[in-house]
């Protein structure tokens, strides 16, 4: 004879007893990294992680088989630029186009006024300059260059980078072309430029010869305004190739709409989306920065800078992730003051997930990975065989560890 009845009162409260029990085995399990719904061996996977270091895998589900020091605040280095770019999105659009405004004084100077765009490179330059000899007009009199960066503040600190040579300590500001270096050569004569597209100009060749690197590139700064000093000379050799010889120089100022024509306003050819995918694929601290800065000016209001930005990626992760105690202070993941959790980060893929695509692909992986000094990460998708992606985070903070050996456990694993 049956115990109980099927369907009766004490047959459901016993299934929901023994429903409730497996959830919390499933949990106690899962944050342990012992649970798998697979037949991998995780155990071998698990044996990487030490106690500096965290592994999330969730199914394409959403569901969890494999995690370990999960709530562990790490360093995630440029596997942030994941959540800088997700906050960008949410603020700005997919289609948000950076623009760069050009005005014409009444003493006929040419005034410059930039608001953040990351993509000014001299190929875009002398597109620009180009465009702008048209509208110039039958004179073609440019006194003095006018540049203006107010649409950020200064200057622009950011935690983590410091005043290197390297490209990746490039400043942020509102006024910028080439991501702030120059690419040059030694030769007999002397210095030349490394980059066909590029001019060496005479303004640059002054800070090569104080430096005195022997090739390579040098990070130009904000001493003296110098990153936007630069952007001016270069648009004044464009324009020279154009047929418009500027006849003054080029000083820093701001426009004054109230007197000042603006005669073009530049559309950039470079969507956000588009933008996000270069900025991942190169994993490029300077671009990622100066969306940052703009998700601070469109949350709250001009002139940008990096409290702002910040501010609005941390209100982000509150009300569209749930995530209440992120702590970052910049958004490319250079400073070792970023703390986040894998489980946190998995959140924020789970957001990314439509949006992958912007990811560097190899192989099954859609990825990103960040490095620092004796910090190795790694956040991304995987294809499953039946369709869809499993997210995963790799967060090694143990010198003289890498990604590479788990990852490649986990993608036998996951086959």
């Amino acid at each position: 004879m049956s115990f109980f009845v099927r369907n009766s009162p004490r047959h459901k409260s016993i299934l929901r007893m023994a429903a409730f029990t497996l959830l919390v085995l499933k949990s106690l399990l899962v944050e342990g990294g012992i649970i798998s719904g697979h037949a991998a061996d995780w155990g071998k996977v698990k044996s990487l992680i030490g106690p500096r270091d965290a592994l999330v895998v969730a199914d394409p589900a959403g569901r969890i088989i494999i995690a370990k020091h999960v709530r562990q605040k790490l360093v995630p280095a440029s596997i942030l630029k994941i959540f800088t770019s997700l906050a960008a999105l949410h603020y700005l659009g997919s289609s948000h186009r950076y623009v760069t405004d050009f005005f014409r004084d009444p003493d006929s100077n040419l005034v410059i006024k930039g608001y953040g765009d990351p993509l000014l490179i001299s190929e875009i330059v002398d597109q620009i300059a180009r465009e702008l000899a048209g509208h110039i007009g039958d004179a073609g009199i440019v006194n003095d260059i006018i540049v203006d960066d107010s649409y950020f503040n200064r200057p622009l600190t950011i935690p983590g980078i410091s005043s290197s040579t390297q490209p990746y300590d490039a400043p942020n500001g509102a006024l910028c072309v080439n991501f702030n270096t120059v690419f040059f050569k030694r030769t007999q004569s002397g210095y030349a430029s490394a980059e066909v597209q590029t001019p060496l100009l005479p303004y640059a060749i002054k800070k090569i010869k104080l430096l005195k690197p022997k090739s390579g590139r040098i990070v130009l700064s904000h001493a003296a305004k110098e990153i936007t000093l630069y952007a001016g000379h270069l648009f004044g050799f464009f324009l020279a190739r154009h047929g418009i010889q500027p006849r003054g120089t080029v000083k820093p100022g701001q426009a004054d709409q109230s007197v000042d024509k603006r005669i073009y306003r530049y559309v950039s050819q470079f969507s956000l989306s588009q933008i996000i995918a270069k900025l991942l694929e190169h994993s490029n601290n300077f671009t990622t920065n100066q969306l940052l800065i703009s998700c601070g000016i469109k949350k709250s209001g001009q002139p940008g800078n990096l409290a702002k930005g910040v501010a609005a990626l941390i209100e982000f992760a509150a009300d569209e992730l749930q995530i209440k105690d992120l702590t970052i202070v910049e958004g490319s993941g250079i400073s070792r003051k970023n703390k986040v959790s894998a489980n946190q980060m998995l959140q924020v893929l789970a957001k990314f997930k439509s949006h992958r695509t912007l990811l560097p692909r190899q192989g099954r992986e859609y990825y990103k990975t960040g490095t620092l000094h004796g910090i190795n990460t790694r956040a991304g998708y995987i294809a499953a065989a039946k369709g869809g992606y499993y997210s995963y985070v790799v967060m090694i903070n143990t010198a003289g560890k890498s990604t590479i050996p788990v990852m490649r456990r986990l993608l036998q694993g996951l086959e």
